[in-house]
């Protein structure tokens, strides 16, 4: 049997293929999510605020398990990612957050080294909040550090302290 239930799965794409691999997947008629963040990018003689991806090789598509072929079949996606010996889902909640993250405007650090497991935090006011997360650091009282499950990455946002609380 065949699951024809719709999911959000993370893809690895080539080298610098993301925007092209977003591009395919939606002439395809493929949902896709590829988070972008503006970067001021410096050469010689001039300074351009440029959408570069969020989290490099990656982007996410949502769809049923009798889409992954043709999924890999599009041009710029190298893979599917696993955890567990599994194809890894992005649970809805989680893909919502991303996306409420991304549309809040606020300046978004991406962090990829290794981040040790902390502690489970609700954020109750601001432009998060609802949103849960792991809390990685403090960088200060207005700049957190919050893991995203399966990613392994973490985002550092812009929101006080007075908005977390724990999960319990």
């Amino acid at each position: 049997m065949i699951d024809s239930l719709y999911r959000w799965y993370p893809v690895y794409t080539n080298s610098r293929a993301e925007k092209k691999a977003y591009q395919e997947l939606q002439k395809k008629g493929i949902e896709a999510y590829l988070p972008l963040r503006k970067e001021v990018k410096q050469w010689s003689d001039r300074k351009k605020i440029v959408e570069e991806p969020l989290f490099k090789s990656y982007l996410f598509v949502k769809i049923s398990n009798k889409e992954h072929a043709e999924v890999l079949m599009t041009a710029g996606i190298n893979r599917f990612l696993y955890f567990s010996g599994k194809i890894a889902v992005m649970p809805d909640k989680q893909m919502e957050d991303l996306k409420l993250l991304m549309s809040s405007g606020e300046d978004l650090e991406l962090i990829s080294h290794d981040i040790k497991p902390g502690e489970k935090v609700i954020v109750n006011a601001g432009p998060f909040k609802g949103m849960i997360a792991e809390l990685v650091s403090i960088q200060n009282k207005k700049s957190l550090v919050l893991k995203l499950e399966n990613l392994g990455y973490a985002i550092e946002i812009k929101t006080s302290m007075a908005y977390i609380e724990p999960l319990k």
